[in-house]
């Protein structure tokens, strides 16, 4: 009876352990797999389409698992930079203020399977990430390349009778179109700006604004940075603009004008290129609307550049793994398909020289497309200038900030400009000090 007892208990024992080696032989599987957070924003589709790829990444490497945080625009700007100052941040994020968060980027380049591919395809962009004096780092790739620029419902320039101004037209000849445009057809906003010193800029530019001195110092207020304010406060007052949509935020805050475009309220909207995919996406047939050259002034025709990067995060504890995502995200194939299906202009210098197949885009989108890819060549050297500055964020929140103050009222413009170069000037030593 023992006998039988003991090998009854062998046999449960054995079953049991049996049973057992899947359950560990899973865990120790968990425990091998690296988990990565990236933090990510969408203008248009582009979320769903880097989610399809990082899918496929993960079918062919295992023993990765990123997971795909997709937030508001908004958290990217006010809610990761403090994350990222309390250690806490992602090991990847999506970014466009490139120079102010670039002293939080991993350099990826000891990490990377070809580092000089990177160097050829990214690099020009690749000084955006970095802090000032360091010539050699990888930080991350360009997941677009943007320029401002305005759009334009065509169907209510049909519907008014009024000719739409021909290329190289003045801000001022598009002011006069769209305010009659607006006024026969009852639409609200004949001009809409994103409120935004980024787009400020975009005009500032063409009006003569240098932004920096000969030694690259800021030396915002001039001249041309003055036409540009004058003509935004003036437009505000006459009804070109509205003060709907910049007085309902305060401070830097940013107010875009997108769902007023989508819904035909808006004549003309200065924005940029990566509403084509969302317009594309929403507006469909609903009325024609087109990408237009940026209005010329006296100085050029120049828009702002921009664009935004996946990078990683010098924080996280996988830089080799956070390196292998990026590798796959970067290479040619993937990105392309990134940039095609998102209807990006590519922010790869061997894409850009081939061109790009947007088989998804529809003919309006396709021309809006090549109206902003060829406005890369009309960037003055200034709009490249402020883009490349590290703390240009310094120099749009207070140009936004306080320039929506006089448009709103509570200060005439000769105090904006005094509190514009306060604030640029003491937020910069506050940064030097760090």
């Amino acid at each position: 009876m023992r006998t039988i007892n003991r090998w009854v208990v062998g046999v449960v024992v054995l079953a049991a352990s049996l049973l057992a080696l899947p359950q560990a032989s899973g865990v120790r599987a968990a425990e091998a797999q690296t988990t990565l957070r990236m933090t990510w924003y969408s203008d248009g589709n582009e979320g769903e389409v880097v989610a399809d790829l990082l899918r496929r990444f993960e079918d062919t490497n295992k023993d990765i698992h990123v997971v795909l945080d997709q937030v508001p625009y908004k958290a990217i700007n006010e809610n990761l930079p403090v994350q990222l100052a309390s250690g806490q941040g992602p090991d990847i994020a999506r970014v466009s203020d490139l120079g102010g968060l670039a002293r939080y980027m991993l350099d990826l380049r000891p990490y990377l399977k070809d580092a000089a591919y990177w160097e050829a395809n990214y690099g020009p962009f690749l000084q955006w990430m970095r802090v000032p004096g360091d010539t050699s780092s990888i930080p991350g790739f360009t997941t677009q390349l943007t320029v401002s620029g305005p759009f334009v419902n065509k169907t209510l320039f049909e519907q008014a009778g009024v000719a739409m101004p021909p290329p190289k037209a003045t801000w001022e000849d598009w002011a006069k179109a769209t305010k009659e445009v607006a006024d026969k057809v009852q639409a609200p906003f004949p001009i809409a700006f994103d409120r935004s010193g980024h787009r400020f800029f975009g005009m500032a530019i063409t009006q003569g604004a240098a932004v920096f001195d000969d030694k690259g110092n800021p030396a915002v207020i001039d001249d041309g940075f003055k036409r540009a304010a004058k003509l935004i406060y003036d437009w505000h007052n006459s009804g070109v603009m509205s003060k709907e949509l910049w007085g309902s935020v305060a401070g830097a805050t940013y107010r875009g004008a997108n769902e007023e475009f989508k819904n035909a309220q808006v004549v003309m909207y200065e924005s940029g290129s990566w509403q084509i995919s969302q317009f594309d996406k929403t507006i469909g047939t609903d009325f024609d609307w087109v990408a237009v050259p940026t209005p010329c002034g006296p100085a050029n025709c120049s828009g702002m550049p921009g664009g935004a990067a996946l990078v990683g995060i010098k924080s996280t504890k996988h830089p080799e793994e956070v390196a292998r995502v990026l590798d796959y995200l970067a290479s040619e194939d993937v990105a392309a398909e990134f940039y095609a299906r998102s209807l990006f202009v590519p922010g790869h210098l061997g894409l850009a020289r081939k061109g790009l197949d947007y088989k998804d885009a529809s003919p309006a989108a396709n021309a809006a497309l090549k109206v902003f890819s060829n406005s890369v060549s009309q960037l003055a050297p200034a709009a490249n200038q402020l883009q490349g500055y590290p703390a240009n964020r310094v120099i749009l929140n207070a140009v936004i900030s306080r320039l929506g103050q006089a448009v709103a009222g509570e200060i005439v413009l000769d105090e904006a400009y005094k509190r514009i170069s306060s604030d640029i000037e003491q937020q910069l030593a506050e940064r030097n000090k760090k």
